[in-house]
């Protein structure tokens, strides 16, 4: 390859990883990945319905307005970077599913989790098996974790925006794997640990202190669920916040995102491990992004856990009330603003009937259409939140340095 052009891709690539490095810590070489990738190999392409909203971002400059995506972590078993018994659960999982949010005015980000036990409602969805065929069936009452075996991610964008009534126009999948190699490209991350951690089901054993996580160690930690918090997949949302968080500050704040070596050698670490949807795959679009997150303060980068309560059996999660309100926070392109007491570790209630479902507007605007409730007798909902969050809608920013706590249970 002639120099100059080395150079002119460095200068992409560097921007692809600016703009994820404001977003979402996992998504960082995957994004810059995709530069790359056009002078390599081809990753497998997505496609999502609503692409076209991307059509008019600009090829030079920051993109004009927000961009919402969806990120999912693909837990594939049997697989390297999988635990457990891969005889008794071959499904593909999406164990990881976040909704990524940049402002209309480029001010703000939200990434939410939400719970690999998470009751959603799954509506009718092309069949990725046969895509011109009948489509398949609309399921009730199914984890969200099993969708993307069900539907593919096509199916989990679907599940996702008819929960949360914001659209998703792009979004990606990332194996587990693909992280762990990024975390060994970046020199390892460091995260607070406080309290010994041990657990036998990922085999990891982190003593209390700064621990400096890479390659398979960073995976361990993302994955381990047994031994940290209360042993749940929510504890686990908490760990990954940690790490993501630690991630994010060690990109911006060590030079990486100055250093081209660095950068290629991220983006070939995950090289194999991602696919996004086509209309990411353009480098000018990615370029628009990145110089129109780059500038976000990290105390605006907000890691949200979809807020949730116990289904009756314990078995289970399902969206509390505060749900909505994070919902028509994301409809109304407003910050999330966590309550300084929710430390997330939140203690988690027992629900009665799953919530409903928020309606994504038929002309794909959010939050346009809606109904008094005057006229319909129909429950209104809930407006954008002033201020903080109830309590029980936990996370933290990008800016925050948490420590993960070890299952005493």
């Amino acid at each position: 390859m002639p120099r100059h052009n080395g150079w002119v891709s460095a200068a992409k690539l560097a921007a692809s990883v600016v703009a994820i490095v404001a977003i979402s810590g996992v998504a960082v070489a995957a994004f810059a990945a995709v530069d790359l990738v056009k002078t390599a190999v081809s990753a497998p392409t997505l496609t999502l319905e609503n692409e076209e909203l991307l059509e008019g971002v600009p090829d030079i400059g920051a993109m004009d307005g927000g961009l919402t995506f969806l990120l999912v972590g693909s837990d594939k078993r049997p697989a390297d970077g999988s635990f457990g018994d891969p005889e008794e659960d071959s499904a593909v999982l999406n164990d990881v599913t976040m909704l990524v949010h940049i402002s209309q005015d480029h001010t703000h980000v939200e990434v939410v989790s939400f719970p690999r036990d998470l009751l959603v409602e799954v509506p009718e969805c092309p069949d990725p098996a046969d895509p011109g065929g009948e489509p398949l069936s609309a399921l009730s009452s199914v984890k969200i974790n099993t969708v993307l075996s069900y539907g593919g991610f096509n199916c989990v964008a679907a599940t996702v925006q008819q929960l949360t009534g914001v659209t998703i126009p792009v979004g990606g999948i990332v194996e587990f794997y693909g992280v762990a190699a990024l975390a060994e490209a970046v020199g390892g991350v460091e995260v607070c640990i406080a309290e010994q951690i041990d657990d036998d089901y990922t085999g990891i054993h982190l003593a209390p202190g700064m621990q400096t996580l890479s390659g398979m160690q960073s995976l361990q930690f993302l994955r381990v669920r047994h031994g940290v918090g209360d042993g749940s997949d929510l504890g686990r949302i908490s760990n990954q916040q940690v790490f993501l968080s630690a991630m994010m500050r060690k990109l911006q704040g060590e030079g990486t995102l100055g250093d081209p070596v660095k950068l290629y050698s991220m983006a070939k670490a995950i090289l194999s491990n991602m696919s996004l949807s086509s209309a990411l795959q353009s480098p000018p679009v990615l370029i628009s992004i990145a110089r129109a997150v780059q500038d976000v303060d990290l105390s605006k980068v907000a890691f949200v856990q979809y807020p949730t309560v116990y289904t009756w059996d314990q078995s289970a999660v399902e969206p509390s009330d505060s749900a909505a309100l994070v919902n028509a926070a994301l409809q109304a392109d407003q910050p999330i603003v966590l309550d300084p007491a929710a430390t997330g570790e939140a203690e988690f209630g027992t629900g009665g009937d799953p919530a409903t479902s928020a309606p994504v507007p038929e002309d794909g605007t959010e939050g346009a259409g809606e109904e008094t409730g005057e006229e319909t007798g129909e429950e209104v909902a809930p407006t954008a939140p002033e201020g903080a969050l109830p309590s029980d809608v936990t996370g933290q920013t990008a800016a925050e340095v948490r420590c993960s706590t070890a299952n005493e249970g």
